[in-house]
């Protein structure tokens, strides 16, 4: 901000606003830029009854280094009520629909 304050002073820079710049607080583009996404509480309630009734999803990547079978990105399943996690590791994003449909015959064949 001293910096600023100097350029505006002695008229540096052609456009900038002749405002006293405070030394600890960002300005607004700073403030949205420094911004985070907040996070789901966390829930202790279960809220399936059964295994595999609701199941969370997330696709991961690309990763900086490619897996054995030559895959950037993970999709991880979460069972709810089991809390039972699989990871599929596919190639690119547009595969993890027919991941998912593989991986949903699977289980629904093993799991009744």
């Amino acid at each position: 901000m001293h910096h600023l304050n100097r350029l505006a002073s002695k008229e540096l820079v052609i456009g900038l606003p002749k405002l006293k710049f405070e030394r600890d607080r960002l300005c607004e583009a700073c403030q949205k830029g420094k911004q985070t996404k907040s996070y789901f509480k966390q829930l202790n309630v279960v809220l399936s009854s059964r295994p595999l009734e609701l199941l969370h999803m997330d696709l991961v990547g690309p990763s900086r280094t490619m897996t054995l079978g030559g895959n950037y990105y993970g999709l991880v399943v979460v069972d709810d009520y089991s809390h039972f996690t699989w990871t599929l590791f596919i190639a690119t994003k547009d595969e993890a629909y027919h991941a998912f449909k593989r991986f949903a015959k699977v289980i629904q064949n093993e799991k009744n």
